[in-house]
């Protein structure tokens, strides 16, 4: 079959346009140095979103690692970033808004200007916003506060909307299944489950079911069934950690089947219990940055404890131990050998397994309390198995 010229024509016009766009995409991506050799220069709306990533991308860090060497656009004007601000989430879907606010807080040193309200305004909220946001407060301006207090509020709504429900729909079944009795009165009995679970013994010619084993529900208890102390390590590294500790808190402490007692600790133990009603309130109550001592924080647990039997643990931190490490494990054994069910999560957030000790992660394994990092989404699943006294399900490569 020929090819005729009109057809030629369009077919080079066509890969003409293909190499146009991959010179394009390419310079965006290489930022336009002189050396990026592409030969393209941005026009339109391509301009305007590579001037807002050359003003966070467009020079190295200082030698410090933690600045621009000179400045890189944005400098340290409030109005310009509150601009740029804006400017990002007109040409960039909110998660990847997100990902350039947090570059821009650590590149540029912006934390300082989140403490102004008309760039706090502008911000994209997010978990690891209000956690720069916690760790700033002191030296923010009253009337900036109550704004940071709002886009706080803003933050956890999403995430309670987000959690809440899956989180009661699976402790509730746990706490149902750890209630259950095999030594059931008469009127306690679970016929449904007793049967199935002794179909084995049918006789067929009496057409009836031998009850080898009954299954029951547990006697009504007019107060809570199980006990959970959240311990959260509020060191500065662990941020997202407690905001997401602060809202399973707080929807923990709304089940009434569950006490739910919250300690946030660095080198000194704050007992945020009488704040689980609001976790905005709770975050505001604690301190991020200092120091790291578990053991003080968990002889303040281990204090709480009145029935080991019915109380899971959770230590969430990265295991950097600024008191005493043999205390710390020592601690963690004495509460195992009484009973207590122990969960040690290194991080509680969507970002993957942090730095963290390993030689105090070994010998927690040692005493049968695996290490582990935990996405949101897997916290109910991993207090289910708490509840149940079940092995936790670790995830893979956890």
């Amino acid at each position: 079959m020929s090819t005729t010229g009109s057809e030629a024509r369009q077919d080079t016009g066509s890969e003409a346009r293909q190499d146009g766009e991959r010179l394009r995409r390419w310079r965006l991506v290489l930022g336009g140095e002189a050396e990026d050799g592409t030969g393209h220069r941005p026009t339109g709306p391509d301009a305007a979103v590579d001037g807002a990533l050359a003003a966070l991308y467009g020079m190295p860090p200082g030698p410090d690692g933690r600045g621009p060497a000179r400045s890189a656009g944005l400098g340290a004007s409030a109005p310009s970033v509150a601009r740029w601000l804006g400017d990002i989430r007109t040409y960039f879907p909110s998660p990847v808004v997100q990902v350039l606010q947090r570059d821009a807080i650590e590149r540029l040193g912006l934390a300082r200007l989140l403490a102004e309200p008309g760039v706090l305004e502008a911000v994209e909220a997010d978990v690891h916003l209000v956690g720069a946001l916690l760790s700033l407060r002191q030296a923010m301006p009253e009337q900036t506060r109550e704004t940071a207090r709002a886009v706080v509020r803003a933050v956890v709504r999403d995430l309670e909307s987000r959690l809440a429900t899956r989180t009661r729909s699976v402790l509730s079944g746990a706490l149902d299944r750890s209630a259950r009795t095999r030594r059931p009165r008469h009127r306690d009995i679970d016929w449904d489950r007793t049967i199935r679970a002794n179909l084995r013994t049918y006789l067929p010619e009496q057409r009836t079911v031998v009850p080898e084993r009954l299954v029951g529900y547990g006697r009504a208890s007019k107060g809570p069934r199980k006990e959970v102390v959240l311990c959260v390590d509020q060191s500065g590294s662990m941020a997202a950690s407690v905001v997401y500790a602060s809202v399973f808190g707080a929807v923990l402490a709304s089940m009434p089947s569950v006490r739910t007692r919250l300690v946030a600790f660095d080198t000194s133990v704050a007992d945020l219990t009488d704040h689980l009603g609001d976790p905005v309130d709770v975050l505001f109550g604690t301190r991020l940055g200092g120091g790291t001592d578990i053991d003080r924080a968990l002889a303040y647990c281990q204090g709480l404890i009145t029935r080991p039997a019915d109380t899971v643990v959770v230590l969430v931190s990265d295991l950097h131990e600024g008191g005493i490490p043999g205390g710390m494990l020592g601690r963690v054994a004495a509460m195992r050998a009484d009973g207590v069910q122990f969960v040690a999560l290194l991080a509680l957030s969507d970002d993957g397994t942090p730095a963290y000790d390993r030689e105090h992660a070994a010998a927690l394994a040692g005493l049968g309390v695996p290490a582990f990092a935990c996405t949101p989404d897997h916290f109910p699943e991993v207090m289910a198995a708490a509840i149940e006294k079940r092995p936790l399900p670790v995830p893979s490569g956890g």
